[in-house]
């Protein structure tokens, strides 16, 4: 599944299993409270590191593997209620489409943290929590997915909701995408007829401003689109792709990078000055 097809909305059940954890600031260090996490859906006697052999409450009714990685956050994601703890999780139950993983949510109240549920391909990368406002927070990631050798991006802002039935939804609401074909094709291709050209993103940070976010573009400007649809770049010596009426290749090398800045209020994206 590629990233810009990528809708899902995660339904998350009220918590069923509590245990006393410290409150975990954002992002947190993984060696802090694995096994404690862990202990919220798994038999002592499966936790080994940061990994439960046999998680509980799996979807699915499954008997999979959880291991917790270093990518952790919490905020107050929602305006009412308490913080919530995101941690990227692997599992070797999950497949490629989930890219091999996906997130374990917890609630925190200050005194506890409880589990409330698995959420397959949920996970986000080199995620940042920035204000919203004086009583919510915004969690803004990084997500990929590599397809056929095409490796799609976007910076996403994950859109939390509380809906009836204790449960809370999580939609990515996708800001700047970039699609890397070289992996597929040998080079990028951008179409003569259209702007610019996004190809990776990088270096996710809080913006300059509130309500802001920075991220490193590699990217095919209006210059370099008219000199591949003009002159053309040297082309690289291996090539996998037949240009179709309007294409042309922007070899690896030939792409340019700069910040931008992503206004999270209106949704848009320009260079930094």
């Amino acid at each position: 599944m590629r990233t810009s097809h990528v809708a899902f909305i995660l339904a998350v059940l009220a918590p069923a299993l509590y245990t006393a954890i410290p409150f975990v600031s954002s992002p947190a260090r993984a060696e802090d409270g694995d096994r404690a996490l862990l202990a919220t859906f798994c038999a002592g006697v499966n936790i080994k590191g940061s990994t439960c052999t046999r998680a509980k409450s799996y979807p699915g009714g499954r008997a999979c593997d959880v291991k917790l990685t270093k990518e952790r956050y919490a905020g107050r994601f929602l305006a009412a209620g308490n913080a919530l703890l995101v941690v990227d999780y692997e599992s070797e139950c999950e497949p490629h489409a989930t890219d091999f993983g996906g997130v374990a949510l917890f609630e925190q109240d200050g005194k506890a943290t409880r589990f409330m549920r698995f959420l397959p391909g949920a996970q986000g990368h080199d995620c940042i929590v920035v204000p919203k406002d004086a009583q919510q927070d915004a969690l803004v990631c990084t997500i990929g997915h590599m397809g056929q050798g095409i490796l799609e991006s976007a910076v996403a802002r994950m859109e939390f909701a509380s809906k009836s039935g204790k449960r809370i939804e999580i939609t990515p609401d996708f800001l700047l995408r970039a699609e890397d074909a070289v992996s597929a094709y040998g080079a990028n291709v951008v179409m003569c007829n259209e702007g610019p050209k996004y190809f990776g993103l990088s270096n996710l940070a809080a913006g300059p401003r509130r309500n802001t976010v920075a991220v490193d573009v590699d990217y095919a400007d209006d210059e370099i689109i008219r000199t591949a649809c003009g002159e053309g770049f040297p082309k690289p010596k291996e090539l996998y792709h037949d240009l179709l009426p309007g294409e042309a290749f922007v070899p690896e090398g030939s792409e340019k990078t700069k910040r931008f800045i992503i206004d999270l209020v209106t949704g848009k994206a320009a260079p930094a000055n």
